[in-house]
C-alpha cells in the first residue's frame, strides 16, 4: 500500500468519525459517563471509535487499532492510533475545540496523521516526508528562537510545574489553546512551543507527526523521546533546546 492510499483511508476514517461526533455536538440528550480515572466519556467518543474500528476491519488492510476507549486489539506491524474525541470536556460542554486524532504507525514509526476538528471547520494532515497541511494549505513552524519573542501554550497551567510557569512567564505571551489545538498551531507557526505534564500515545501521535513534518520537534519536557504516559513538548525546533534547558533549571 502506498502512503497516498494510507492518507486517503485516514481521511475516510476521519469522515466517518465526523459523521457521528458533529451531529451530536451540543445535543441536549447527549449521554455522558465518568471513567474510573474520573474523566468524561460520551456516547460520541465510543460511537466514533467503534465506527473507525469497523472500517479498519472491513477494509482488508490487515491493520490493528490502538484506541483510547477500547484499547489495543493486537500486536500488528501496522496499526491505527485513535483518539475519537480529544477534548471531551470541551465537547460535552459545547466548546468547539475538540477533534478526532488518527495516526498510522508502521513498524513503530508514524507514517500518516489526520486531525479533524469539524466544529472548528478545520482539518490537518501529514504524511512522512510530504509535509503538513491545514485545510489543504502547506504549513511550516515559526523561526522564533528567543523566549521573549515566543508564544507558549498548555492545556491546564495549574497542572504544570513551577518551573514551567516561570519559563512561560518570560515569553511574549502565554496562552491556553489546549489539547490537540495548541500543537496544530505549533505546526502552523502561530505558537512556538506547547507542553503537557502527561499524555497518552493516542493524545500525541497524530500531532507529533504534524509538528515534525512542519519542521518542528517533539520530545518529553526533559528532552527524551516521546512515550506513552510521559510529558510532551512540541516546538518549532529553533527554541526547543532552550526550553528544555530552562525547564531543567
Amino acid at each position: 500500500m502506498s502512503i497516498e492510499a494510507d492518507l486517503r483511508f485516514a481521511h475516510d476514517l476521519a469522515d466517518a468519525a465526523d459523521a457521528i461526533t458533529l451531529p451530536r455536538f451540543r445535543a441536549t440528550d447527549l449521554r455522558v459517563e465518568t471513567k474510573p480515572d474520573l474523566t468524561p466519556v460520551s456516547e460520541s467518543d465510543k460511537g466514533a471509535e467503534e465506527a473507525i474500528r469497523r472500517l479498519v476491519t472491513a477494509s482488508g488492510r490487515r491493520e490493528g487499532v490502538f484506541g483510547e476507549e477500547f484499547g489495543d486489539d493486537g500486536e500488528d506491524a501496522r496499526r491505527w492510533i485513535v483518539d475519537p474525541i480529544d477534548g471531551t470536556r470541551n465537547y460535552v460542554r459545547g466548546v468547539p475545540v475538540w477533534a478526532t486524532l488518527l495516526a498510522l504507525e508502521v513498524e513503530g514509526e508514524l507514517q500518516v496523521a489526520v486531525v479533524s476538528a469539524p466544529a472548528l471547520g478545520q482539518r490537518w494532515w501529514a504524511s512522512r516526508g510530504a509535509g503538513t497541511f491545514a485545510n489543504g494549505e502547506l504549513c511550516h513552524v515559526s523561526h522564533v528562537a528567543r523566549l521573549e519573542d515566543a508564544v507558549s501554550s498548555t492545556t491546564s497551567p495549574s497542572d504544570m510545574t513551577d518551573t514551567w510557569r516561570a519559563v512561560t512567564a518570560r515569553t511574549w505571551t502565554e496562552r491556553g489553546f489546549g489539547d490537540f489545538w495548541q500543537h496544530c498551531l505549533v505546526a502552523q507557526g502561530a505558537v512556538d512551543f506547547a507542553g503537557e505534564r502527561e499524555l497518552a500515545l493516542w493524545d500525541f501521535a497524530a500531532v507529533q507527526l504534524l509538528v515534525e513534518e512542519a519542521g518542528g520537534r517533539c520530545t518529553t519536557l526533559t528532552g527524551e523521546p516521546t512515550a506513552h504516559r510521559q510529558s510532551f513538548l512540541s516546538s518549532n525546533g529553533s527554541i526547543h533546546e532552550l526550553v528544555v534547558a530552562e525547564l531543567a533549571g
